[in-house]
């Protein structure tokens, strides 16, 4: 997708200067139904999110495949990770997590829930999970949307 690619790239300097690789597994063509804007604010709250909350060092994987419906794209990042019972709450307006993914890395608490916001008026679903990186997996299904 090459909204998703686009966006990736303007992060690509900034996650080298911080000591964290960024891996992007996407197919040719992805077609979604959506707002260009939007999704782009989307991709670029996610990777700003793993950039700040991901330690130097780590790394950052997005993957991008058709799950019928939806395109599903999982956007993993290594340690630190956030507890499980606040996973679910992590798309609430102004809410942090203690510990290494707080405002002390610079985060107001609102990226997560314009995500929310933004993928619920796509039609589509979010959910947070335990990366197998160590870290945060977020994981996204947006509408796909056929050729014609």
């Amino acid at each position: 997708m090459q909204l998703l690619e686009v966006t990736a790239g303007s992060f690509a300097e900034r996650y080298r200067a911080y000591g964290l690789s960024l891996k992007l597994n996407l197919p040719d063509e992805a077609p979604f139904f959506g707002d260009p804007d939007r999704l782009m604010q989307l991709f670029t709250n996610l990777l700003e999110n793993s950039l700040r909350y991901t330690d130097s060092g780590g790394r950052v994987e997005v993957k991008l495949w058709y799950e019928a419906p939806y395109w599903r794209i999982d956007l993993e990042d290594s340690a630190p990770g956030v507890d499980g019972e606040h996973q679910s709450q992590i798309f609430e307006r102004f809410f942090r997590t203690e510990g290494s993914r707080n405002r002390a890395s610079g985060g107001s608490g609102l990226g997560l829930a314009i995500c929310k916001n933004i993928v619920d008026a796509h039609g589509g679903r979010i959910a947070a999970e335990h990366s197998d990186l160590g870290g945060l997996k977020i994981a996204l299904h947006l509408r796909y949307v056929p050729s014609v």
